[in-house]
């Protein structure tokens, strides 16, 4: 009997608020591009999707508008969101494949059934034959290299662009987790409304975001630097280049990096004692891209006492972990139940 899983692709999508990053089974991550989608309002066309949609953001005319698809981490305009996938499913596979690809994708640990069947369903409108959906901080423990399987304690930060999702992980499964609603984005808002505040200057979500990644800090720099940007002044309604520093960064950012530090704390406060002495032990593990924020790994460190690092590679930890999910799903066949795949995917991990 033909085993008709292999004539056709297997990917992994981790389906992020920022960016959508494609893992397909055997060549890696083949595709990392914002997930933005600009649209003619009068045709109701898509004009371009990722990076040159990005790059249309804030400089469209009337009747072209650069949107987002997805916030906080959960599908806000399901039509634009499948149609982003069937374009990102279409670049990666091109014209190799005439059968439909088996999807995972992954979701916050903290969706509704509703929202996972929304990603679920977008996910097989765009083409997708099977969707498995897997939670985020699974997937970033995995991408991050972190024995899942094992009966001892690990913990995840996972900061992405729309939500931040901080697990404790042991024998495969989640014993205590939490989802806030605070992550790259919130920090790009703040840089803006501290901006309008402060200087009186208007500045789009590409310079927050440049300022965020250049200077952006949420521990004190022993050095402080600068950068200097260009907005629109409110008084004069002329364009003003001013001069930001590391510091003002600081304070721009410190309500939204305290709320982050208090959530993992709090997530602490639950875990049982024999699974906290495991992470005191071994340190939090912080993925995503809102942990390359400058000094945020130092700031977890000061407020628990444990020893934070940020993985290797870690924008793309959730989709590796993701790939490695749909290569071990692969090799199991189309008849393969859930429950099974999981814990033989548990197994394997054991035997590496």
């Amino acid at each position: 009997m033909l085993d008709f899983m292999s004539f056709g692709e297997n990917i992994g999508i981790d389906l992020g608020t920022a960016t959508v990053l494609v893992y397909i089974k055997g060549q890696g991550i083949v595709i990392r591009e914002p997930s933005v989608v600009a649209i003619d309002k009068d045709s109701n066309s898509i004009l371009a999707v990722g990076e040159e949609a990005r790059r249309m953001l804030g400089r469209t005319p009337g009747n072209i508008v650069a949107i987002r698809p997805l916030r906080e981490g959960v599908i806000s305009n399901y039509d634009v969101t499948e149609k982003m996938l069937q374009y990102f499913i279409e670049k990666a596979l091109g014209k190799r494949s005439f059968v439909k690809p088996t999807i995972a994708v992954c979701v916050p640990s903290s969706v509704t059934e509703v929202e996972k069947r929304a990603v679920e369903d977008a996910t097989r409108q765009a083409g997708a034959r099977r969707v498995h959906i897997i939670e985020e901080p699974i997937a970033a423990a995995i991408g991050s290299g972190i024995d899942i399987s094992r009966a001892c304690g690990s913990m995840v930060v996972d900061i992405g662009g729309g939500t931040t999702d901080i697990a404790v992980i042991s024998l495969g499964g989640t014993v205590v987790s939490y989802s806030l609603k605070i992550a790259g984005d919130n920090f790009d808002d703040a840089i803006i409304r501290y901006m309008r505040k402060k200087h009186n200057v208007l500045i789009g979500e590409r310079t927050a975001e440049e300022l965020k990644i250049k200077i952006g800090t949420a521990f004190e720099r022993t050095m402080p630097v600068t950068l200097d940007v260009r907005g629109r002044n409110l008084i004069t309604g002329l364009p003003k280049n001013i001069t930001v520093t590391s510091d003002e960064m600081l304070e721009a950012l410190e309500e939204s990096v305290e709320a982050i530090a208090e959530a993992v704390h709090s997530v602490l406060e639950k875990t049982p004692p024999e699974l906290a002495a495991d992470i005191y032990e071994r340190g939090i593990v912080m993925t995503g891209g809102g942990s390359l924020l400058y000094g945020l790994d130092k700031l977890i460190q000061s407020r628990t006492g444990i020893h934070a690092m940020v993985a290797e590679d870690a924008v793309s930890c959730v989709a590796i972990g993701t790939g490695r999910y749909i290569e071990f799903m692969s090799d199991n066949g189309p008849d393969e139940e859930r429950p099974g795949i999981i814990s033989g995917f548990l197994d394997k991990i054991k035997k590496r």
